[in-house]
């Protein structure tokens, strides 16, 4: 089976809510809620490509401060090896170009979204942690 190595970003603002996004119709896992990022390239750190995704898909810069948890989730045909990484927005204007909606919740709330499986221990380890 595919194993696709993932990074995605926890951005909490100053109210301690955290970004999540909801991928497009059309996508894999659509209208499934997730924290943002994206598949890590060839010859790519883990945080280059996380700020790399951030900017592409988002149009923000991000500061990338501590690497989180390891989610590895097995889909009917492909391995998702995600790594999440805490994060803090720089700047830059939200922009939606490869999701339909960014909300930013409080991580008590996570339950009331459609999480991807692979991204829910993450939502875990956040609520376990104090986040």
């Amino acid at each position: 089976m595919k194993i696709i190595d993932v990074v995605a970003a926890v951005i909490i603002d100053d109210d301690g809510k955290i970004l999540i996004a909801k991928r497009k119709k059309g996508k894999t896992l659509e209208n499934y809620w997730e924290f943002p990022g994206g598949k890590v390239e060839n010859n790519e750190s883990e945080t280059d490509c996380l700020k790399r995704e951030m900017y592409e898909e988002f149009g923000v810069e991000i500061n990338i401060s501590k690497y989180l948890i390891t989610s590895k989730h097995n889909y009917d045909d492909f391995t998702i090896n995600l790594k999440a990484y805490l994060a803090e927005y720089r700047n830059g204007n939200f922009q939606l170009r490869e999701h339909s909606e960014i909300r930013w919740i409080k991580i008590s709330d996570y339950s009331n979204y459609m999480f991807a499986p692979a991204d829910i221990p993450i939502n875990k380890y956040l609520m376990q942690n104090g986040y």
